[in-house]
């Protein structure tokens, strides 16, 4: 039989790890009969699941980052092409200026 400390401490363990009611009482079921390795088997699929959620997690984040950094690229250019403009706009005013007189 398992102590009562130990198996809450299973329990917790497992539902931190965002384990359902139903992994947990299997879990500890495959504790009670002593079935270590189906018990590593079960953590395994259970770890890849999460896995794969980061990584669909971590491609929405790159998807941000992308489009922020594109906004950023695109301001950037803007504000060159405007201090640009801005320049010829200036020095052909001036040279207007300069031929009227």
């Amino acid at each position: 039989m398992l102590k009562e400390e130990y198996i809450f401490k299973i329990r917790r363990n497992l539902s931190d790890a965002g384990c359902d009611a139903c992994f947990i009482e299997q879990f500890l079921l495959l504790e009670q009969c002593h079935k270590r390795k189906q018990q590593y088997q079960l953590l395994s699929e259970y770890r890849t699941g999460l896995l794969e959620q980061l990584h669909q997690q971590q491609y929405k984040i790159d998807c941000l980052d992308y489009m922020v950094y594109t906004m950023h690229k695109e301001d950037k250019k803007e504000t060159e092409d405007f201090k640009n403009g801005a320049n010829i706009t200036s020095h052909r005013t001036m040279g207007q200026n300069i031929s009227k007189k």
